[in-house]
């Protein structure tokens, strides 16, 4: 190996060492713009040049929401079994063992109890990086126990999706979550308990056609990807360019399947006054 291509550091032909910044810098996919990380990281990981809206997992998520980050979490120890052993280009198993060492979770969302602006909430805040944030039986019985817990405490219950939908690797086991938390959502609904629905990008599939439209308060981050079908499959169906923007939760606020967009820097000063309105402290009595 050639001097200045030695272990401790890469070296110019000069002799001076060559200040590594990979990583230092991010670039937006919206404006093109080279950010700061740590300007980004400061700004609530949004681009403070377009206001693009980035991913951010789901403990960042939920310490952006509840007050000094701190939270406790709960149902984290149920796992999948696999129910189907399926494999396609590997086995779903070492899927779940690579997601589940990547995030340090066990599935794809966070339930965690904390509280908002001093009022106690129960939240549940979707991974995307698990498998694509996809709901399985796991995700499903978390959310399901969610709103149990919160139905039975009277507590508000806030659950923050970014998911590509059901988890094909179950099959119907995936697909009879809709129904279950739905259910579990008309029986909340009829104890008067608070549900607010926030949908980040993406929020797609079959959480889409559930939980995520079934909020007393549907509101979504700017420019976040929400639909059933992703676009370009409707192009190729119905054979037809789609509307600028369609899909975008601008795009669904317009068209009344939204009750508002929200900025990240808003959020949770929002979520907390929606909750006084829907007259939390009532309840809590």
């Amino acid at each position: 190996m050639a001097w200045f291509k030695r272990e401790h550091g890469e070296l110019d032909t000069s002799g001076e060492k060559r200040v590594k910044t990979e990583g230092l810098w991010v670039k937006c996919d919206q404006c093109r713009q080279i950010i700061w990380k740590k300007d980004l990281d400061q700004n609530l990981h949004v681009c403070p040049k377009c206001q693009r809206h980035f991913r951010i997992d789901a403990r960042t998520r939920l310490a952006y929401l509840l007050d000094d980050g701190k939270y406790e979490t709960t149902d984290g120890n149920i796992v999948s079994t696999d129910p189907l052993k399926f494999t396609d280009l590997k086995p779903y198993a070492d899927r779940l063992q690579r997601s589940r060492r990547d995030t340090g979770l066990n599935d794809a969302v966070i339930n965690a109890r904390g509280t908002l602006n001093g009022k106690p909430v129960i939240v549940s805040a979707m991974e995307y990086t698990f498998i694509g944030g996809s709901m399985g039986a796991v995700v499903g019985e978390m959310i399901t126990r969610a709103i149990e817990k919160a139905t039975a405490e009277k507590v508000p219950l806030i659950v923050v999706s970014a998911s590509g939908g059901a988890r094909m690797m179950e099959g119907v086991v995936s697909l009879m979550q809709m129904a279950k938390i739905s259910a579990a959502l008309a029986r909340m609904d009829d104890a008067k308990v608070p549900y607010i629905s926030v949908m980040t990008d993406p929020t797609t599939g079959g959480v889409t056609a559930s939980f995520a439209m079934l909020g007393d308060l549907n509101i979504a981050e700017p420019g976040a990807l929400i639909g059933f079908a992703g676009p370009r499959v409707i192009e190729q169906t119905i054979r037809q360019k789609l509307p600028e923007g369609f899909q975008r939760s601008e795009f669904l606020l317009q068209h009344g399947m939204l009750d508002a967009v929200v900025h990240r820097r808003d959020m949770k000063t929002y979520i907390a006054r929606a909750l006084g309105f829907m007259q939390v402290p009532s309840l809590l009595a």
